[in-house]
């Protein structure tokens, strides 16, 4: 039987994540604001040294948010109003939400009903002469199967962006055995760093990274108003950085990022025990070629209520989230007769019976018990 828990729950806990930096933080903050270099300060570099470092790719371009850093991809491939971009329909608006802002047009397709990762097949079946690139979303904190997408990219002549916000550190294994991590393996990968994010500043942040140098080249330029030279401006760009105080945040955070996996994992594996064997529990499925870096724990529940489960877990005083509620191709705003059309099965059945509990990393064994043993109590019931 549950029993009740005297630290308040949250789904992500950021005060109690940022007490044990502290001080490196603190210090950090201070050292810019001592320097007054807001914009464009050495903290940036740093940081933008050290990703190219962990990620063993040789260009990441800092720029002000997630969102941002799909648009300025997009951009700078070149793509025109009415060229079809591929991606899922089970994620965050953000992902078709830059495809619509440029005038492209959202092709939006199933997922996979194990890693809830958008479906190859799927993909296959929505290319058209118009189509002109692939955004892969890296869901909940894995890989995309990626090798056989770059095939498909490569046989259509597609660009392949990656969606990393959810699953930066994730690491993909190709056939030969090769590793590459979540957002190096296309033409250009797009994380966030909102604050929830696995790495996550105290504010709003972004990057793209690729190991084109031409197209690292011009996701500069369009970052910083399509200059590459102070006032001179040969394409049209953005405004788009990021802080320093923030990049400063990230470099300390980034030294964390590999401990951080290892104790969402932990929390996971204790979530998995908790679960096993339960029919009316469907526990997340690790892909065989990706490592999970679980940005989220996200459940499929089976033959009961998801809506009155996530209600009763709130009188016990345990978040829950819904990621995502609505899928993009219901949404009005890219309700377009293809899309509505499409045969999205998975996609639909996910909607009503997914739930997302509390996933950081300040998650104690105490913690994990009460939250694992209220659901039980409840599906049960």
């Amino acid at each position: 039987m549950s029993t009740t828990i005297a630290k308040k729950i949250q789904m992500v806990d950021l005060k109690g994540q940022y007490q044990k930096i502290k001080t490196e933080v603190d210090a950090a903050i201070q050292e810019v604001i001592n320097s007054a270099a807001f914009i464009n300060g050495p903290a940036v570099k740093e940081f933008q040294v050290d990703l190219e470092k962990y990620l063993h790719v040789k260009n990441v371009i800092p720029c002000a948010n997630g969102t941002d850093a799909l648009q300025i991809a997009m951009m700078a491939l070149g793509l025109k109003p009415s060229d079809e971009v591929i991606t899922a329909s089970f994620t965050y608006v953000a992902t078709a939400e830059v495809i619509g802002l440029l005038g492209l047009t959202p092709v939006l397709v199933d997922v996979h009903p194990d890693t809830f990762c958008i479906n190859v097949a799927a993909i296959e079946k929505a290319i058209t002469p118009k189509t002109k690139a692939i955004v892969a979303v890296h869901l909940y904190g894995q890989c995309a199967d990626m090798e056989p997408i770059l095939a498909l990219a490569k046989k259509h002549n597609l660009f392949v962006i990656e969606d990393v916000a959810q699953a930066i550190g994730a690491e993909y294994t190709f056939a030969n055995g090769a590793k590459h991590k979540a957002g190096t393996m296309g033409n250009v990968g797009c994380t966030s760093f909102f604050p929830s994010k696995n790495l996550g500043c105290y504010g709003d942040g972004g990057a793209m990274y690729t190991n084109d140098d031409e197209l690292a080249k011009k996701l500069k330029m369009i970052s910083h108003h399509g200059q590459s030279i102070q006032y001179v401006h040969d394409i049209v760009g953005v405004n788009s950085r990021l802080d320093t105080i923030q990049a400063a945040i990230l470099k300390i955070k980034l030294q964390h990022l590999d401990e951080y996996a290892t104790a969402r994992n932990k929390a996971a594996a204790h979530y998995d025990k908790a679960f096993a064997n339960n029919p009316k529990i469907k526990t997340p499925v690790r892909a065989k070629n990706s490592t999970h870096v679980f940005h989220q724990y996200t459940l499929q529940l089976v033959g009961v209520d998801r809506n009155k489960i996530k209600e009763q877990l709130a009188v016990k005083d345990i978040p829950s989230m819904i990621y995502y509620p609505i899928p993009v191709h219901k949404q009005k705003a890219y309700q377009s007769e293809r899309n509505l059309s499409a045969n999205l099965v998975v996609t639909e059945q996910l909607t009503p019976c997914v739930l997302s509990l509390p996933m950081h990393t300040e998650l104690d064994e105490a913690t994990l018990n009460y939250i694992s043993s209220s659901l039980l109590e409840l599906i049960n019931a």
